[in-house]
């Protein structure tokens, strides 16, 4: 079975390679299906084989369109042993570039060790859902699987549930106390939330929890007419992080039963993006950013380098850089902390050149890469330590901040590769306190041959994006002329 790593990474690419927030539930519209209780076993198995064959379809319609897949343990229970092969065959056929969230809502606390065992080991599903109430014990052996998501399902849809959602008090309902509570079990990587499709209560929940990835699950309104148009911009208004992001909506069944069901579902994506970029127009210290061109051939890393130039991290004029030389342009990464959307989008593509590096401990090189360094800390729940720019006079005097054993393997973290000489001296340094130095990773390599020369004195380095790469896509972009592009390009 296709091994599916980190949720949060794959939820991020997938949203920004395909611009879209939606996610495909891959489980039948119960009131299409037939009765499953009067059915024979031969009936039963035809049935399942021909939902395959629907999903299938479902799935190579939309995943382009999408951002996750999810998938009703419930419904798949419900067919016996023919159910449970249909969903070691959907498992199979998902795409592995989308992430798979288990919808489950499991809430024995017998079995939930077990259970976590089976669902991101045996089946490796990214992320699940949860009923918590039996508290932080039934969540906590899912919380043991690194890179994996739990969703805590803190509010239904549902009429009846109102008496135990909204108890004691209207004011102080139970649901935000679970909300408040679930926030202390783990990170946002770690923990989100599930909620229906209910804006009021969806706000209150932002408002609680805004910094909390929430899956809603129900079915959305979809715009065929003015009022229906307006309860889409409600819902997204209350429940959107500020930044324009962080809520996961359903792709409507009816239209994946409709006519033109691709073109509709764009249609979806395309209205819920124009209505991210409304319901974050007040707040403008955190804006959103969407393409605004179209390249006929996939490009990795596009739309993070024109975010990357949108934002100003690429200015033109002459600059001196630390080496003392003067370039013709600038390349400023210190924006990037103040704007998550691209932030994480770095840490990333960072991540996705460490997981294949063998390292004890991440170090970053003062003080521009500190916070990237950080990042990576924090999502590959890995050590980190960095070499300090200049060692203190006073306290104890250290050389290396962070705990460490000699002997130990460093991944240096660095933003720029220009000459390559402040992040040998930061390796250095670590190299002096007995810890081996052998790769180092930065977000641009300005090419001439710095690698080469990085490799001569010891260094394996790597970089998320070159410099021509950037020129490149710039230019073909629109962004800059051929004056800035041949600036870009030319030997320094």
């Amino acid at each position: 079975m296709t091994d599916r790593t980190n949720f949060f990474d794959k939820l991020l690419a997938a949203v920004e390679n395909n611009q879209s927030l939606l996610y495909l539930a891959l489980d039948p519209d119960p009131e299409t299906l037939p009765a499953l209780v009067s059915m024979t076993g031969e009936e039963t198995q035809t049935f399942v084989t021909d939902l395959l064959s629907k999903l299938k379809s479902a799935i190579d319609e939309t995943a382009d369109l999408i951002c996750a897949c999810k998938i009703t343990l419930g419904f798949y229970q419900s067919l016996g042993i023919p159910g449970w092969a249909l969903l070691q065959e959907i498992l199979t056929i998902i795409p592995p570039h989308l992430p798979v969230i288990l919808d489950a809502k499991h809430c024995d606390l017998n079995t939930s060790t077990v259970f976590a065992k089976i669902v991101f080991q045996d089946w490796r599903v990214d992320a699940i859902t949860l009923s918590p109430y039996p508290g932080f014990d039934q969540v906590a052996p899912f919380l043991l699987y690194a890179g994996k998501t739990v969703f805590v399902l803190c509010a239904t849809a549902n009429s009846s549930a109102a008496d135990l959602q909204e108890y004691p008090t209207p004011n102080n309902p139970f649901y935000l106390q679970l909300v408040r509570l679930s926030q202390t079990w783990g990170t946002p990587e770690k923990v989100g939330l599930e909620v229906g499709v209910m804006p009021d209560m969806l706000a209150r929940i932002r408002k609680e929890a805004p910094e909390r990835l929430i899956l809603v699950e129900g079915d959305i309104p979809v715009e065929k007419d003015l009022t229906e148009e307006n309860d889409l911009a409600q819902l997204l208004a209350a429940g959107l992080s500020k930044n324009g992001e962080d809520l996961l909506l359903p792709v409507p069944p009816s239209l994946l039963a409709g006519k033109e069901p691709r073109r509709e579902i764009e249609n979806l994506r395309d209205n819920i993006n124009q209505q991210r970029l409304r319901a974050i127009e007040g707040s403008p210290t955190c804006e959103l950013w969407l393409p605004d061109v179209c390249f006929l051939q996939p490009e990795p890393h596009r739309d993070l380098i024109l975010q990357l130039y949108d934002i100003g991290c690429v200015v033109f004029g002459d600059h001196v850089q630390a080496s003392g030389a003067v370039f013709p342009y600038y390349i400023d990464l210190r924006k990037i902390i103040s704007i998550p959307q691209i932030f994480h989008q770095i840490v990333s593509a960072y991540a996705d050149i460490l997981k294949n590096l063998k390292f004890d401990r991440i170090a970053g090189i003062p003080y521009g890469s500190l916070p990237t360094a950080t990042g990576l800390a924090l999502r590959m729940e890995r050590p980190m330590i960095f070499p300090r720019k200049e060692v203190k006079t006073y306290g104890a005097g250290k050389l290396i901040e962070g705990h460490f054993q000699a002997g130990e393997t460093i991944v240096v973290v660095d933003d720029i590769l220009i000459s390559g000489k402040s992040v040998m001296e930061g390796a250095a340094k670590l190299k002096s306190a007995g810890l081996n130095v052998e790769d180092i990773v930065v977000l641009i390599d300005h090419e001439q041959g710095v690698k080469d020369k990085m490799q001569v004195n010891g260094y394996r380095a790597h970089s998320v994006l070159a410099l021509s790469e950037i020129a490149e896509i710039l230019y073909r972009a629109n962004r800059i002329d051929t004056e800035q592009f041949n600036l870009l390009t030319a030997e320094h």
